[in-house]
């Protein structure tokens, strides 16, 4: 029970963090909205403090399980298409899954406040993808996918442009099919440029 309200209050800390910033996110709002006192909150955290970092820690925690890191890498792909197919997948959950954006909404309104935030918000909006994609295309190189360059700087053309995108979607949702669009296009320029004739 106490681990269920754990999670309910994290649940709505996220959509007011995201929404409010931390600044203008009240404990005493927090709890109505739960249909709780300010006080039965504070038997499961002691401080907004403490419910941030929780909730940081579960966010970290959630992406990491279903989008990758640098830890957790996905299969590297056996085929061009395959990349193609990966990229789509990814752009796809990262777009649609809500609690993934909101996290970006957090972190956007947060960076300029909170140092682990901005440390967040630098992994997942640029170096945490070209960490995970440097790893996938030396390998895909090593198979005879892709021609030899430098993976990193590789892996930092790739997903500039497509970080580039997603954020877009945050700002204007309703072009988010048209985004998805463009990422396919994008990708698909890219294996043109750098993939190897008849992989």
């Amino acid at each position: 029970m106490a681990k269920e309200t754990k999670e309910r209050i994290l649940s709505a800390a996220l959509v007011m963090f995201s929404e409010k910033g931390y600044a203008g996110t009240n404990l005493r709002e927090l709890a109505a909205s739960l249909g709780m006192g300010k006080s039965s909150m504070y038997r499961h955290f002691e401080s907004k403090e403490e419910i941030w970092n929780a909730l940081l820690d579960e966010l970290i925690a959630y992406y990491e399980a279903r989008f990758g890191s640098a830890g957790r890498l996905p299969p590297v792909p056996d085929s061009l298409e395959g990349l193609i197919a990966l990229t789509k997948r990814m752009v796809d959950f990262t777009v649609h899954d809500e609690k993934v954006i909101m996290t970006r909404k957090l972190l956007s309104i947060e960076q300029f406040r909170d140092d682990r935030a901005r440390g967040l918000a630098t992994k997942h909006f640029l170096t945490g993808l070209t960490d995970m994609f440097a790893p996938i295309f030396s390998g895909m190189m090593d198979r005879g996918l892709l021609r030899r360059d430098d993976p990193a700087m590789l892996a930092f053309a790739y997903t500039a442009p497509i970080s580039a995108l997603v954020r877009q979607c945050d700002r204007e949702p309703e072009k988010t099919e048209e985004a998805m669009q463009q990422v396919e296009a994008f990708s698909r320029h890219f294996v043109k440029t750098y993939g190897k004739t008849g992989a």
